[in-house]
């Protein structure tokens, strides 16, 4: 079944992964991140939101934020998960986050306003679900910024800040 890699991945990052992390380094697993970039992004706001009680803090840059909202999301949510577009919801950031209310202190999300895919991205549905639940989020557009490796390093740093603020 296609939708099995789906979940597969899911489970490996929010179960497998994390408890390898926990048990092979010194780390507090009150007091854990997750954030990731594009699809990476989207993974990081979805788990997060799905498994609040695993992640104190979550950060995207650039990330998908709402798949469900454009032809190519949901060709591939056909594809992996079958079903129908309420289906999909439960793996759709901006949906999480509209139904799951504030689960987080703020989220923090850098978008790169001269990003080759932003009419894609619907970074502008995230921000609204954000609004309606209640969720605090920090949404910086970046002028001058694609999607490339350059927007990224150049906002690392502050995303590192981010989370080590909200693990205080």
């Amino acid at each position: 079944q296609p939708w099995a890699a789906h979940f597969k991945m899911e489970s490996y990052v929010s179960q497998e992964l994390y408890e390898l992390a926990i048990s092979s380094f010194p780390v507090d697993a009150e007091r854990i991140g997750i954030f990731g970039h594009s699809m990476g992004g989207h993974g990081a706001l979805t788990l997060a939101f799905k498994y609040p009680q695993r992640f104190k803090s979550v950060s995207a840059f650039a990330p998908i934020a709402a798949p469900v909202d454009v032809p190519w999301g949901q060709k591939a949510f056909s594809t992996y998960l079958g079903g129908t577009e309420a289906d999909w919801y439960a793996h759709d950031a901006s949906r999480l986050v509209a139904s799951k209310g504030k689960q987080f202190d703020t989220i923090l999300v850098d978008q790169g306003m001269q990003d080759q895919f932003l009419n894609q991205l619907c970074i502008d549905t995230l921000e609204t679900a954000a609004a309606q639940a209640g969720q605090p989020l920090t949404l910086r557009r970046h002028d001058g910024y694609d999607h490339g490796y350059y927007f990224i390093q150049s906002f690392m740093e502050d995303h590192l800040q981010f989370h080590a603020q909200q693990q205080q």
